[in-house]
């Protein structure tokens, strides 16, 4: 069990939504919605809030839409979770800013945790993604 008591979930990352191509999808959510591009890929783009942390991730695969939940580290989250009577769904397995983890709760809610291990995303001005920013 965590025994300091402390949330090993430390915030709402992004919320991924499924849009059938990207160019119609940023036309929504930046030009009309007024979303800011924090960057971008062929076949992804992350948007921020105006009063948030938590990104809008737009992503051309046909999936359902996901909450991603930060944790300082994928490997210790999960122990604590399997501890807790949690199951993995899938992983862990590497992203471009670090590990994630797909696991459910006892009562088969999927929760996908991920980290920055290998650091954010940098950019250049155009906002594509062009490495990762340097870890602290």
């Amino acid at each position: 069990m965590n025994t300091l008591n402390k949330s090993i979930i430390k915030k709402v990352d992004c919320i991924r939504l499924y849009v059938a191509d990207l160019e119609s999808g940023l036309s929504f959510y930046k030009d009309k919605l007024g979303l800011a591009l924090l960057w971008r890929s062929e076949d992804e783009a992350g948007l921020g809030l105006a009063d948030d942390v938590t990104e809008i991730v737009l992503h051309t695969e046909p999936k359902k839409p996901e909450i991603d939940l930060k944790v300082d580290q994928v490997d210790e989250a999960t122990a604590l979770i399997e501890e807790a009577g949690g199951k993995i769904v899938a992983g862990p397995f590497e992203i471009k800013i670090g590990q994630c983890v797909v696991i459910s709760d006892p009562w088969n809610n999927e929760l996908i945790l991920l980290d920055s291990s290998k650091g954010l995303l940098a950019t250049n001005t155009e906002g594509h993604v062009i490495g990762n920013l340097p870890k602290d």
